[in-house]
């Protein structure tokens, strides 16, 4: 049993969805939870804007020992909700057990396409 390997409180204060474009590889964000525990994680996420009310209590579960990854492009992945493209806003996942959660951004406006993965804040 992997009990307690992770947190409970994952922030990213730098998101920003880019434009799909028109290569074969489309820009996207993505966020990946993984929950080592055996038991289901019931996740929920908060939206943070620079000009608007935050969008709260997107709700989602990952289940025992599996992975999840969320496309932030996708509205089925975030409850209906719809992320503008480039706009800076920030995500903040709540789980009410342990999990670990990483962030990555495809952006594809160059040539020289750039992608990234990171962690964030945690407690």
């Amino acid at each position: 049993m992997n009990k307690g390997q992770g947190n409970t409180l994952w922030i990213f204060p730098d998101c920003e969805l880019p434009p799909a474009g028109d290569s074969l590889l489309k820009g996207h964000e993505s966020v990946i939870v993984l929950n080592l525990d055996p038991n289901v994680a019931n996740l929920s996420i908060t939206l943070y804007f620079t000009d608007r009310e935050p969008v709260k209590d997107i709700r989602l579960k990952v289940e025992g020992e599996r992975v999840r990854c969320l496309r932030l492009d996708n509205p089925d992945d975030l409850d209906g909700f719809v992320i503008p493209r480039e706009v800076q806003y920030a995500l903040k996942v709540v789980s009410d057990i342990p999990v670990v959660v990483q962030y990555g951004r495809l952006d594809t406006r160059q040539d020289n396409m750039a992608f990234y993965t990171t962690m964030g804040f945690s407690e």
